[in-house]
């Protein structure tokens, strides 16, 4: 049986799920794609190829090899998109959560069968039709869950809007001596540049006492400025509009002293190592192409 711990983003981690890029499927249609990003690239011709996104995805898992990770992937479905873990399941604390996502991506979750075998049955929550959240708007951390949510009245507009205010009330009924801290996230249909997708893709701690920021990806600054008095302003990296884009706040954190980043993330990488990190670079930006990076592909099931 698995033992789920995970209470931060950062602490040493033992066992995971990477998704996969076999099989992904022809080039979706721009009706058929979630998010700006995607239909950016859908419509430049240069949508990312699935053998480039094998390999990338390859990196990723030799870099958990090295550090002694358990690393376990998807059953691979046919012709369908299995990158993203994150958005199909989450942990906190000792539970996993069966995300509500779109539909059609039902059958993402039913392909981690390997792992849901191995947990406890009542350590699997699924919450109500009415909750909706994604891995990537969750994010424990210590004494607190950090969730990105959208709850104006526009809310069913957005394919973007992933995280509704029921599923805030839902997380801090389930964790009652946690502080539970929403964050309205800047969402577009359209324009990449301006949506914040999921909360990782504008903050993400990093080592003990670190974070990545982004202050546009946030609708209300009270709520971006709660994040930098909680870190302090002089441990935060705060990322531009350009660097959200090619989702610098989405490295992954196998140890609070090791972090795996996009190679090409020059100056955020050669800021996590002036403050002592080990930085394991690998080559995503393909992967990058339909809005998500490191801690999107990757559903963390044990940490120490």
């Amino acid at each position: 049986m698995l033992d789920l711990n995970i209470v931060d983003e950062t602490s040493r981690l033992k066992a995971v799920i990477l998704g996969t890029a076999e099989s992904n499927g022809p080039v979706p249609t721009i009706e058929e794609a979630y998010d700006p990003k995607s239909i950016e690239h859908i419509k430049a011709g240069t949508y990312p190829k699935e053998a480039d996104m094998i390999k990338e995805m390859e990196a990723f898992a030799n870099v958990f090899q090295k550090y002694g990770v358990k690393v376990y992937r998807p059953e691979v479905l046919q012709d369908c998109n299995q990158i993203f873990t994150r958005d199909i399941a989450f942990v906190i604390e000792d539970k996993l959560f069966h995300a509500n996502i779109l539909p059609d991506r039902e059958r993402e979750f039913e392909a981690i069968h390997e792992v849901l075998d191995m947990i406890a049955p009542e350590k699997i929550v699924r919450p109500p039709e009415e909750v909706h959240i994604e891995g990537g708007d969750v994010m424990p951390w210590k004494d607190h869950i950090f969730i990105g949510t959208y709850t104006k009245p526009d809310y069913a507009s957005f394919i973007t809007a992933r995280t509704n205010q029921v599923a805030v009330e839902f997380i801090r009924e389930m964790f009652p001596h946690k502080t539970v801290k929403s964050f309205e996230l800047r969402k577009s249909n359209t324009d990449p540049r301006e949506n914040a997708l999921h909360l990782d893709c504008c903050f993400q701690p990093v080592g003990t006492n670190k974070a990545i920021l982004h202050k546009n990806g946030f609708l209300v600054e009270e709520e971006y400025q709660y994040l930098v008095d909680y870190f302090g302003p002089e441990n935060i990296f705060e990322i531009d509009k350009e660097e959200m884009y090619q989702m610098f706040s989405n490295v992954f954190s196998i140890s609070p002293e090791v972090v795996v980043s996009e190679k090409s993330f020059t100056r955020l990488n050669n800021w996590l190592r002036d403050q002592g990190f080990t930085v394991e670079e690998i080559p995503y930006a393909e992967i990058a192409k339909q809005e998500g990076l490191l801690r999107c592909s990757t559903m963390p099931l044990i940490r120490a």
